[in-house]
């Protein structure tokens, strides 16, 4: 048990950030990683060109990187947007664009994991009117998911850093799962389970894990306070990650934490190089 008996993915759009995306994969598996994820690198765009998109597929294969997750396109992020799927008009429309654009490169990175952030609440807008667009826009993203064999992901993110975010707790997230799920029937959309996040909203992890650990398609972690590396706050994360384990979790861990002001790959320190390649 512990850190060396999970498989470990490392987030590129978090970590690595010193480098250009280009060169994040090889950096990456320079420090032992062989599995990857990110969020939609392109955050002007829902529709890159596609010589954009097979450069990036060229970096991850040259590199010997297993893509394990991929947000759709979510805005500005990093920057004040939480995804764009229950923003009426234009950032939905752009989460439209790029369902297919997302679905084909994850398809062609090998790539099983499809994460959906769910956008904030705009003022002005009927918070029902947004929940309403959102279940269509995750619908049209879980069929897509399902045409590659991968699964749709929906998040919880935390209240302090996401006020305007309105899926703040576990059964929040659960509760969008469970309607996207009954409306496509392909049974597809999964927890993205953030340690981080939820322990930022106060909730009970060992409880949310009894709970949900089933219904957890990915995992994130970043210890807390700080978002920084695990060792660097107070959570119990091997433990809590164990705990995981043993409620029959078995997918990947996804290391999603600022580096603080060292280099990235100095960031590593609490996990054996043993431990870091996927098995």
């Amino acid at each position: 048990m512990g850190y060396p008996d999970q498989r470990f993915d490392v987030n590129l759009s978090i970590l690595f950030t010193e480098l250009p995306l280009l060169e994040r994969p090889a950096a990456a598996a320079a420090a032992g990683f062989t599995a990857v994820e990110l969020w939609w690198p392109w955050i002007e765009t829902p529709t890159p060109p596609q010589a954009e998109l097979d450069a990036l597929k060229k970096a991850l294969d040259d590199a010997g990187t297993q893509l394990v997750g991929l947000n759709f396109y979510a805005g500005q992020l990093p920057g004040p947007d939480r995804g764009a799927l229950s923003v009426p008009g234009t950032e939905s429309d752009r989460f439209r664009a790029n369902i297919e654009v997302a679905a084909d490169f994850a398809a062609s990175a090998g790539c099983t994991a499809l994460n959906a952030l769910y956008g904030n609440r705009v003022e002005g807008a009927d918070p029902q009117v947004q929940d309403t667009l959102a279940l269509e826009n995750l619908v049209l993203a879980a069929r897509a998911a399902d045409r590659v064999g991968a699964i749709l992901l929906v998040e919880t993110l935390n209240k302090p850093e996401s006020p305007l975010y309105p899926l703040v707790s576990a059964p929040a997230a659960i509760e969008v799962v469970d309607k996207v799920n009954a409306a496509t029937g392909f049974g597809n959309a999964k927890f993205l389970l953030d340690l981080y996040h939820l322990s930022m909203n106060g909730e009970d992890l060992s409880q949310v894990i009894k709970a949900y650990a089933a219904k957890a398609g990915h995992v994130q972690i970043a210890d807390n306070p700080g978002r920084g590396a695990p060792g660097t706050g107070s959570l119990p994360l091997e433990r809590l990650l164990d705990e995981l384990k043993d409620a029959g979790y078995a997918g990947w861990v996804g290391l999603e934490y600022k580096p603080g002001d060292r280099p990235s790959a100095d960031s590593f320190d609490w996990l054996p190089a043993s431990a870091r390649a996927a098995r």
